[in-house]
């Protein structure tokens, strides 16, 4: 009994900050936040640190020490919580936040693919018959979810070494990246591309889109989804050899990296990108934003080691081929994943009668195959929909896409956060791990958190309304919207079953 607890408790603090590190840093986000704010994105990102990434890690980490043997995760904690119809409708639009996920990504992952053969993102100019390139993205975006759904539904043996592969990648494209950077900050006598001028270039985003406080704040949603990822944390208590001390370390530990790996990083792209010189211009978008700054990084650090300007040119084209790499293999593995996992783990947590049988049945590979082809039919259709319907031009899709994406992320952290007071102050649930000891400061904390989030929800919705912006306004609220009532309509349907099942 004894060797088996100890084989099951093998996660150390290292370990833990190695996984949350893993599941919530992605490298594409500076990139983002340098588009969307320049130098300014930094002081958001900090202020969702404190205000949302820190405290959000501890009720986690509550939860998950509380309701260890779930097999449901989120559903789970906020069942405990408040019960079953809230529950099922956080966790259906978290699910539904994953669905948006793969509505987005599906498109945005033919970019990295024409990047690295191209050496610049292509996808702009391509056209099948007499249709736009943003539908004809579209239509390879279906045949992508196809071959996806199809290719999951026989097995994960071998995803996982795509995953790793990638993540081995990223590590060296972090290690080019601030190598390049440093290297660059000497070359060029301590002068950075984006000059600053004293706090205001900290505070005043560059991007004329997000110079107005509205749209400052509306911001903070981008900061929130980059941070995203912490409730698959809180599941891990159980196999820590001493929770009780290294998960509150590991969550203070690993917030305060990633903060400052997060700022670190939007700052060193001041280094070599001008905002004005390669991002405001025609042709860049939230979608290839990426590449297009590391080719010009690579091009910036050519000139400065006195390459000619088409050599420094092609070192340009081959970083960004690189970064395009590796971000296709991320993509693939995370698709892989996310095609079935948040699906699986809603139906297993949700009441086993809730489904038909042949929305819950396994195949032989363990895989919820029909339920996976019937979110590929749905994804699909918004796909259709948003591609034909949404999109004006490449740069406005994205808009859209990321848009819904990030709003669509942070709807069920308002479910999680609200719920946490009502399982803290439930003394009927046996609690383990305990970080918010003090009730005045649990529910201080909660409230605080939770207008974080609705605030900066609301000022992303209101922001497009503001500026006339309705089709991306409607495409915005269209997600949590729509999956709320879709969420209530189906468990108000099961909820009656039960009371005539009762009956009779």
């Amino acid at each position: 009994m004894n060797d088996s607890n100890s084989t099951k408790k093998t996660i150390t603090m290292v370990g833990l900050i190695m996984m949350i590190f893993t599941s919530v840093f992605g490298f594409a986000n500076t990139t983002v936040a340098y588009e969307q704010m320049g130098l300014a994105s930094i002081i958001w990102y900090l202020f969702a640190a404190v205000f949302f990434f820190l405290p959000v890690g501890f009720m986690m980490a509550e939860y998950g020490s509380a309701f260890n043997e779930a097999k449901g995760g989120i559903y789970s904690w906020i069942e405990g919580a408040v019960g079953a119809r809230l529950a099922f409708t956080g966790t259906f639009i978290w699910l539904a936040s994953w669905e948006v996920w793969l509505v987005s990504t599906a498109s945005k992952v033919w970019i990295p693919m024409s990047t690295f053969f191209a050496g610049h993102d292509t996808t702009q100019s391509w056209h099948l018959g007499s249709l736009t390139s943003t539908q004809t993205i579209g239509l390879l975006a279906v045949l992508w979810i196809i071959f996806v759904t199809f290719t999951a539904s026989l097995g994960m043996d071998k995803i996982s070494k795509i995953s790793s592969l990638g993540g081995t990648m990223m590590i060296i494209l972090n290690v080019i990246f601030f190598g390049l950077s440093i290297a660059m900050i000497f070359l060029s006598g301590f002068h950075m591309a984006e000059p600053v001028h004293g706090i205001s270039t900290f505070v005043q985003s560059a991007n004329p889109e997000f110079s107005s406080p509205i749209g400052m704040v509306s911001f903070i949603v981008y900061a929130i989804f980059a941070y995203g990822g912490m409730e698959s944390m809180g599941g891990v208590t159980d196999s820590m050899k001493n929770p009780k001390r290294d998960f509150p370390r590991g969550i203070l530990i690993s917030a305060g990296i990633i903060a400052v790996l997060y700022s670190l990083t939007i700052l060193f792209w001041g280094i070599s990108a001008n905002w004005h010189d390669v991002i405001g211009k025609s042709g860049v978008n939230l979608g290839n934003i990426t590449y297009v700054m590391m080719s010009n990084l690579g091009y910036t650090f050519g000139t400065h080691i006195g390459m000619s300007a088409s050599a420094a040119t092609v070192l340009g084209a081959w970083l960004a081929r690189f970064t395009a790499l590796d971000m296709f293999i991320l993509y693939m593995g995370a698709f892989f994943v996310l095609i079935y996992s948040p699906l699986k783990s809603f139906i297993l947590g949700t009441p086993k009668d809730f489904w038909p049988k042949r929305v819950t049945k396994l195949n032989d590979k363990g895989m919820p195959a029909n339920a996976m082809w019937m979110q590929a039919i749905f994804v699909i259709v918004i796909i259709l929909a948003v591609d034909f319907l949404g999109g004006r031009n490449a740069k406005n899709l994205y808009g859209i896409l990321t848009l819904m994406a990030n709003v669509a992320t942070s709807v069920p952290y308002l479910f999680l956060v609200g719920a946490f007071p009502f399982f803290s102050i439930n003394d009927d649930i046996e609690k383990p791990y305990q970080f918010f000891k003090n009730k005045k400061f649990m529910w201080a904390t909660s409230i605080l958190v939770f207008l974080v989030v609705l605030f900066a929800i609301i000022f992303t919705l209101l922001e497009p309304i503001i500026e006339h912006q309705y089709m991306d306004a409607f495409w915005t609220i269209l997600g949590p919207v729509a999956f709320g009532a879709i969420a209530l309509i189906l468990y108000g349907a099961y909820a009656r079953k039960q009371r005539n099942k009762n009956l009779n």
